[in-house]
């Protein structure tokens, strides 16, 4: 019997939520806490395990562990997203073979993408993202020969400029929705 790439998911939750005026993943929003809506995404790839990247708001730790899902502290959470982003893969175990990286306010991604995504690893892609009507979404999924490259990106970006430079390397898989594009920054 055969066993696809031991893969994990990564939910990074640390930001401070300033445009949303702080408690964003936390809030009671139409359809749910955020928090729970991205978890749930999360734990329908097909992981090992889902850590949760704490940092600004304690309350999503307790949320994330009643939930099943690790967590990792982001201890410059305030340096922006790569700070998370290094956070998560520092807390991976060193058998990983890719990770997924989830977004904590993005409650809409389409699950049926993950499955694809990780056979695309699987068949040797370096990255794997979702698009919708041409532009690129998220989860992305990294295999473990980035993470090098994903522990020395700075400040409040992702890793864009990383998965432009992969050229055919980066394999993208058709979504149904725009869920893949959809976050929340300002209360409703």
């Amino acid at each position: 019997m055969t066993t696809g790439p031991r893969l994990e998911a990564i939910v990074l939750a640390a930001g401070l939520g300033r445009r949303f005026g702080g408690g964003k993943l936390t809030a009671d929003l139409p359809g749910g806490r955020l928090i729970d809506r991205s978890l749930a995404c999360a734990f329908a790839a097909p992981v090992r395990s889902v850590t949760v990247v704490i940092g600004a708001d304690q309350a999503v730790a307790e949320i994330a562990t009643a939930a099943g899902a690790k967590t990792a502290y982001a201890e410059d959470y305030a340096a922006g997203l790569s700070a998370s982003l290094r956070a998560g893969i520092e807390s991976l175990p060193g058998d990983t073979d890719g990770v997924f990286i989830f977004l904590g306010d993005m409650p809409r991604v389409p699950v049926t993408v993950l499955r694809s995504m990780a056979a695309a690893l699987d068949e040797g892609a370096f990255a794997v993202a979702p698009v919708f009507h041409g532009q690129r979404g998220h989860p992305v999924l990294f295999a473990s020969s980035l993470f090098s490259d994903l522990m020395t990106l700075e400040g409040d970006k992702g890793a864009g400029g990383l998965l432009d430079a992969l050229g055919a390397g980066l394999s993208t898989i058709p979504a149904p929705d725009d869920g893949v594009l959809f976050d929340v920054d300002e209360r409703p």
